[in-house]
């Protein structure tokens, strides 16, 4: 996959007055952050932004920072945008040595539901870690985390243990927590008595 590069901008205007006047022409405030440096008011064109968005790589992934002819490594940290518009109104990068251990969350996603028993009963999967904390080298940071339900029956859960996590990504949480579970919802419980009555029959 092609390197996300953002060319950016340093903002003079900083304040709601600045951000007002750098979204006016166009652009997208952020921040730069991170480092030994100072946090350095940055923006970066709006229609360039959206283009990134749209990849589903910038939030939360390692992208290169263009100012003129520097480059330098960042992490997406945070993208605030309008409730209604959607618009991107505000976003914080964070500097980053590509190949130091960082913490960050990732998606929790899961698949072969039709494959787990307690799900084909009509159980409900319930979740509990929609995003897990993990640490990773910055240029390593995985898409996302994929819980297999495959053999799931009702009432099993799927512990933060069980997950099969790449070799250099740890869990920065207890292993002990629940990732999700298969709980017993009306249609399943239903159905179970109905088999308990035929079985008794």
């Amino acid at each position: 996959m092609a390197d996300i590069i953002l060319d950016v901008e340093v903002r003079e205007r900083t304040g709601s007055g600045g951000a007002r006047e750098t979204r006016n022409a166009g652009k997208v405030p952020g921040i730069l952050y991170g480092g030994a440096l100072a946090p350095v008011p940055i923006a970066v064109n709006l229609n360039a932004f959206r283009k990134a968005l749209a990849t589903g790589k910038l939030n939360g992934h390692l992208v290169t920072l263009k100012y003129g002819k520097e480059t330098q490594k960042v992490i997406a940290k945070s993208i605030d945008f309008h409730p209604v518009t959607d618009v991107p109104l505000h976003f914080d990068l964070y500097r980053v040595d590509e190949h130091a251990q960082i913490k960050i969350s990732v998606p929790v996603h899961f698949k072969n539901h039709e494959l787990s028993p307690g799900l084909k009963k009509g159980a409900a999967l319930n979740v509990s870690i929609h995003e897990l904390e993990i640490l990773v080298p910055a240029d390593h940071i995985p898409e996302d985390i994929i819980v297999d339900l495959t053999g799931l029956e009702i009432g099993q859960s799927v512990h933060v243990s069980d997950l099969k996590l790449p070799s250099d990504v740890k869990a920065h949480v207890a292993g002990t927590d629940v990732v999700a579970s298969i709980t017993a919802s009306g249609a399943s419980k239903s159905e179970e008595a109905e088999a308990a009555d035929t079985a008794e029959a």
